[in-house]
């Protein structure tokens, strides 16, 4: 018996890997986060299985439903969205099996931020503007932030930022960024990205807030910021990679 924590991805059913679709399909149990994984996905678990939707459930009412199928034997997918190493709380589920000798294996998955460059058409890293791309998030009332781990630090670096779970935050988002990227720094805000009732609001930081506000987004959104995301005003800042370049040489172009 093993219990399987899956990346289910941003919401689109394909985009869950082929290794997690196999995976909820022979699993007899089924546990996953109704509120964001789509329910094409879960409709994929075997004739007879046990799907719960763990929305409405606490730790420990989850942790029964998997030691429940230990007893039995029964495999478990754990599904999650997005990616599970990427705010999916599964280290706190993986604390409390490992002293129950409950094995476990992590399934990969399409991250929030990699969805939303798709649907914007864009990369996210750009030679000479940012090389660097920062997952972070704000405090709310679920968790704090660690000492260091503060937008302005971030922002500093003038690096692309992934902020997740923080549409609510939106205010302090852009008072504390402004400062260092500028009012004209390019925003994007992503509602919902992949499912079919997708939104992507871009702005700048000095009126993102006032669009956020107007399209009424308070859950499940993720903001990028970042001077990456207008690529088409930076011209001569925005470099070719060296990797294509025709002078660039390495073990597959050597030298002629």
């Amino acid at each position: 018996m093993t219990v399987y924590f899956i990346g289910a991805g941003p919401g689109a059913p394909d985009l869950i890997t082929v290794r997690g679709l196999k995976l909820v399909q022979r699993c007899p149990v089924c546990l996953y986060a109704g509120s964001l994984v789509p329910a094409e996905v879960v409709a994929e678990a075997p004739d007879g299985a046990r799907v719960v939707d763990t929305a409405s459930m606490h730790l420990d009412e989850i942790l029964a439903e998997i030691e429940a199928a230990h007893a039995r034997r029964l495999d478990v997918a754990r599904v999650h969205s997005g990616d599970p190493s990427l705010y999916g709380a599964i280290q706190e589920q993986i604390r409390r099996l490992k002293p129950l000798g409950i094995p476990y294996e992590i399934c990969p998955g399409v991250p929030a931020y990699a969805g939303m460059a798709a649907a914007l058409g864009q990369e996210l890293t750009l030679a000479g503007v940012s090389q660097s791309l920062v997952l972070t998030r704000t405090a709310v009332r679920s968790s704090g932030m660690p000492n260091r781990e503060d937008l302005e630090t971030f922002g500093a670096s003038g690096a692309t930022l992934a902020i997740h779970l923080s549409v609510n935050n939106l205010a302090k988002v852009v008072r504390e960024l402004t400062p260092h990227y500028g009012a004209d720094c390019p925003v994007a805000v992503g509602y919902r990205v992949s499912w079919p009732d997708q939104e992507i609001l871009r702005g700048t930081l000095a009126d993102i807030r006032g669009q956020v506000k107007a399209a009424g987004f308070t859950r499940t959104a993720l903001i990028l910021v970042g001077r990456t995301l207008a690529p088409d005003d930076l011209e001569a800042a925005f470099e070719d990679s060296r990797l294509y370049a025709a002078d660039h040489t390495h073990v597959l172009r050597p030298k002629s």
